[in-house]
């Protein structure tokens, strides 16, 4: 019998469902089920361990299954984006080698405490949700270079950001923003921090220094 292959790309497939015959195949590295109108996904997806990378983003799912903090193995990406989430199973803060995190454009309304235990994430989406604060738990994600919230409904931050010693980036668009915490001004790696359409925003006296530092802030 011919081996199955390690990636599996099933996009945009009109499955409804997911072939049961999927969940046989332990080998899989990468397993890409976006674009099909999923609105579950099976519990067997815990066989998968050897997965590297799974993408059911584009879909139409409103909770994902607690064994999907079994594969253990995800180290390189982890695409929920475009659904109808609104919590993660506390299970997923297993997934401590994920580097990149995609849960934008689902209907999160408090930020999901298990991301806050991935620690291995350097790359987090979580734009276009209802987001109206983070919690200072989100400290601990202390390699993250990348933190996406555009188009939430923060109105503060919490002073943990200054423990994101690698963040890099930070995009703050479209939240109704009045303040920002010092801490932002003393991140070593800063090299953007993007304040389009925050219109409440007062500028803290500290901005000027950022601009000058050669951050790209855009007010």
């Amino acid at each position: 019998m011919r081996d199955l292959p390690p990636h599996l790309n099933l996009w945009k497939k009109q499955l409804g469902r997911v072939p049961d015959s999927v969940w046989e195949q332990t080998d899989l590295e990468t397993l890409v089920l976006a674009e099909n109108s999923l609105t579950e996904v099976s519990d067997k997806i815990g066989r998968l361990t050897r997965l590297r990378m799974l993408d059911l983003g584009h879909n139409a799912l409103t909770e994902v299954p607690g064994r999907l903090g079994d594969l253990e193995g995800l180290t390189d990406f982890l695409y929920l984006h475009d659904n109808r989430l609104s919590a993660l199973p506390a299970s997923l803060g297993r997934l401590t080698k994920l580097r990149y995190l995609n849960i934008s454009e689902n209907a999160f309304q408090e930020f999901p405490e298990c991301v806050c235990s991935m620690s291995g994430l350097t790359e987090l989406r979580v734009s276009d949700n209802s987001l109206a604060s983070l919690p200072d738990s989100i400290g601990r994600l202390s390699r993250l270079r990348e933190l996406h919230l555009r188009n939430n409904t923060l109105a503060a931050l919490p002073e943990a950001f200054g423990m994101l010693q690698e963040l890099r980036h930070i995009d703050l668009r479209g939240n109704p923003l009045a303040q920002l915490p010092d801490a932002i001004a003393a991140l070593p790696r800063l090299e953007k921090l993007d304040l389009r359409w925050v219109e409440k925003l007062i500028p803290p006296p500290w901005l000027a220094n950022l601009e000058e530092r050669g951050c790209v802030v855009y007010r």
